[in-house]
């Protein structure tokens, strides 16, 4: 069963987080080249389909810790300051996306000409750099049988 459970959250991880990461990645390039030419239709309509994927994909990310938690249970290592730590840093990135990268997208999109860029773009880093840092402590795992 915990071979089910870890592969069920790696793949979660893999399907969710990652085009999460990616769409918020590419926001704010693409809300400045819809800036810059706001006749262009086709541009706007990459912005608001990168926010729909962030959208959906967070939703869909909720996956990723339930069955990471049911994996730690099953793997007898909750208690573990590595998966501690893993779990407050999850916390934390699914609360800079939910606060702050998300309703970020979304003014943007309401008003192009509010256009906070720069800021949505270092909160859309701060995530990115913190799912590095949870994945790194998945690979790692101090104290490790793996050898790895």
């Amino acid at each position: 069963m915990t071979k089910f459970l870890l592969a069920v959250h790696v793949l979660a991880a893999i399907i969710a987080i990652g085009p999460v990461t990616v769409a918020a990645s590419a926001f704010p390039a693409a809300v400045r080249r819809a800036a810059a030419e706001p006749e262009s239709g086709q541009a706007v309509g990459a912005v608001r389909n990168l926010h729909r994927i962030c959208r959906v994909y967070a939703l869909v990310g909720v996956v990723v810790p339930v069955f990471g938690l049911a994996t730690a249970n099953s793997l007898h290592v909750l208690g573990d300051t590595w998966l501690i730590v893993s779990i407050v840093l999850t916390v934390v990135a699914a609360l800079v996306l939910g606060l702050l990268v998300l309703p970020g997208q979304g003014a943007v999109l309401d008003d192009f000409g509010a256009l906070a860029g720069s800021r949505l773009a270092m909160y859309t880093g701060l995530f990115n750099l913190l799912w590095a840092t949870v994945t790194v402590l998945m690979i790692v795992r101090p104290g490790s049988t793996t050898g790895a």
